[in-house]
């Protein structure tokens, strides 16, 4: 895909969830893949998160969980960027999150996630999708 920049996205695991090999795995794909990708790594706020992808303009904030304290991390990413101005950075997420909890997150904002097993190819096309379709590139 020819493109005047590269995609940025802002990775990380907030909280106490100390897994992390899925989102290295993740962040590996999309760096193959052309992106350019800034992984924070464990226990970073929702604060922390925002304030990076703010100042390192970036296109995506990408959030994994895997502990259950989804719906308070998301949404609360959504509201920071909300308030720093900045909704135009895309908001995706994955990891262990059970179905109604998936539904509101995505009527909050979320614009995907994406569960274990599935493919980094599946992954990377849906970001470049969404990239497109959201003007990034």
């Amino acid at each position: 895909m020819d493109r005047k920049k590269k995609i940025r996205i802002v990775m990380a695991k907030p909280g106490l969830d100390g897994h992390d090999r899925g989102a290295k795995v993740v962040a590996r794909a999309l760096r193959d893949a052309g992106m350019e990708v800034i992984y924070l790594g464990l226990q970073q706020t929702p604060e922390d998160i925002v304030n990076s992808a703010v100042q390192e303009d970036a296109d995506f904030v990408g959030i994994s969980s895997l502990a259950g304290a989804h719906m308070t991390h998301f949404t609360r990413v959504l509201k920071l960027l909300k308030e720093n101005d900045s909704e135009d950075i895309i908001v995706v997420g994955g990891g262990i999150i059970p179905e109604d909890d998936r539904d509101e997150l995505m009527k909050a904002g979320v614009a995907a996630l994406f569960g274990p097993g599935m493919s980094t190819d599946d992954i990377v096309g849906a970001l470049n999708k969404l990239a497109v379709e959201r003007g990034k590139v």
